[in-house]
This record gives structure tokens, sequence and C-alpha cells, in this order.
């Protein structure tokens, strides 16, 4: 540890998102020089530990246990121990647990120090081709089909750069729903399995990368980084206008004909009009 930590500091450590080699030095030294390390998943990070020649011991902190275990992590920390919080995987507190020890320890006035390194969020953005200069991260989406698509909607308008975390037995779900939401042509980047073996990213609209991932078993396989551009701007307006152009239409033309024509004169999804229109929200 560093000559300016005290013995009690709480660390919070970030951990490889795949690729052992990408953990940092500074993580090493701190993880075996600590009293104990809080883990998600003890045999998870016991793999890293092994890697590295790490012998501190481990207790595990999650979801499940983190209303018992935090206040007796806090307790040690109070006598003097220094602790160190790492997730199953990346910068912990990013849809992981830790949240309550983290806020315990600051209330008691813990001194608590990032030791940054991999994220799975800045990953996928770097690699996304998407804009980065203002972004929104926003965890998993809902597990349930209603309260996701609320969820999208409650995002449809928002102009920065949206990050998603998704699992392999949704991800074709929730890429569908987006594209119902935010429209077939709403450019997007899949990021699986960032810095493994099967690393791979697809690049292109909503649309068309639902209809490849639903194709494609072997791109539903690991975890997942979503990355989706933000509305435009004027998307609400020229929605807007489409609307009117369409109603107005729809004396003339079918429902399906005056929401085509509608959104090719005003530049918008033709499938997200066509549900407006119909009384789909």
């Amino acid at each position: 540890m560093s000559q300016h930590s005290s013995p009690a500091d709480l660390y919070v450590v970030a951990t490889p998102i795949g690729n052992l080699a990408d953990m940092s030095y500074r993580a090493v030294e701190v993880l075996s020089s600590v009293d104990l390390v809080a883990a998600e998943d003890t045999r998870h990070t016991r793999v890293l530990f092994e890697h590295y020649g790490i012998t501190t011991p481990l207790i595990a902190l999650h979801e499940h246990n983190e209303n018992t275990v935090a206040p007796q992590l806090l307790h040690r920390l109070l006598e003097g121990k220094s602790l160190a919080l790492v997730a199953d995987a990346g910068t912990p507190l990013l849809s992981d647990p830790g949240y309550r020890m983290l806020n315990l320890a600051i209330s008691a006035h813990i001194t608590v120090r990032a030791i940054p390194g991999a994220s799975a969020v800045t990953a996928a953005l770097s690699v996304a081709g998407l804009a980065t200069d203002r972004f929104a991260f926003e965890g998993f989406l809902p597990s349930k089909q209603l309260a996701r698509i609320a969820c999208l909607h409650s995002l449809r308008g928002e102009q920065r750069t949206l990050v998603f975390f998704e699992s392999s037995h949704r991800v074709v779900a929730s890429i569908g729903d987006m594209a119902l939401v935010f429209g077939e042509q709403r450019a997007a980047a899949v990021c699986r399995e960032l810095t493994k073996r099967f690393e791979t990213v697809l690049r292109a609209g909503l649309g068309s990368l639902h209809q490849t991932i639903a194709h494609d078993a072997d791109q539903q396989k690991g975890e997942f980084v979503i990355v989706v551009a933000g509305a435009k701007p004027d998307q609400s307006a020229a929605m807007a206008k489409a609307l009117e152009m369409g109603h107005a239409l729809q004396e003339f033309l079918s429902l399906s004909q005056a929401s085509r024509v509608a959104a090719r004169l005003c530049a918008v999804d033709r499938r997200e009009l066509y549900q407006k229109l119909s009384g789909g929200e």
C-alpha cells in the first residue's frame, strides 16, 4: 500500500472483465497487502488470486448477504483492519453489490480509495463507434417485457449514448424491444465477451442487429454490453409532424400506406409511426 494509506482504508478494486492480463500492478499490490478481501463470488475471485499468487483471506459479500455482512466488515475497519472490495469482473458497484458496504464506510468516516482498472462500460464505448462525449449507463433492463418496454419508452428521447448490460438468455428479446421502441434504424453496437477469446462487436441499426443475433446461436452466448446511439435532437418534432400527416392521410389511404408515406416524408421510423397511428401507445 502507498505511504499515504491508512491501515483501515477501504479499497474499491477493479479486476479484469475477462482477460486476466488486464489486472493492474497496483491492484495486485493492494489485494496482496490488505487484511481481507470482500468478493461477490469467492470461487470466481480465487481463480484470479491463484493466477497472481495472492493469499489474502476472502469473504463473500453479495446481494443476498450484504445487509448482514456489511456491518461486520465495518466493525473490522473500525478496529483498524484494511479491506478491499471486488466484484466478479470489472469495476465494483456498476450493477454489482457493495453499495451498502461503501456507504457504511463513508458514514463512519473511513477513507475509501479507488483502484481503477477494467470496466465493461468504458471498454464497450471505446469500440462501439458511437458518440462518447455524453453517455448514460442504464445497467440491466427489467426481465419482464412490459416493464422493459416501459423503461425503454422513458429513454426514447434521451440524446446521450445509452449503455446497457444484458445476459445471454434475454439479449434477443431486449434488442428486439429496443428496435420496437427506438426504431429499427437507430445505430447501435452489441459488444459480446469483451477481452475474451470469442469477443465480437456488431455494429448496425437495431433492426438489423436483432435479425443477425436472433439467427445466430453463437452470437447469443456470453456476456453483453449494448451501446445505443442517443435520439436526434429533432426526432420528437419530426415524429409529431409525421403523426399529424399520417392521421390526415388516413382519410385517403390505408393505415399501412399512410404510415409508409408519412414516415418517408418526415424521415422517421415507419414501424414506430405505424404503432403510434394504430394506438399502440
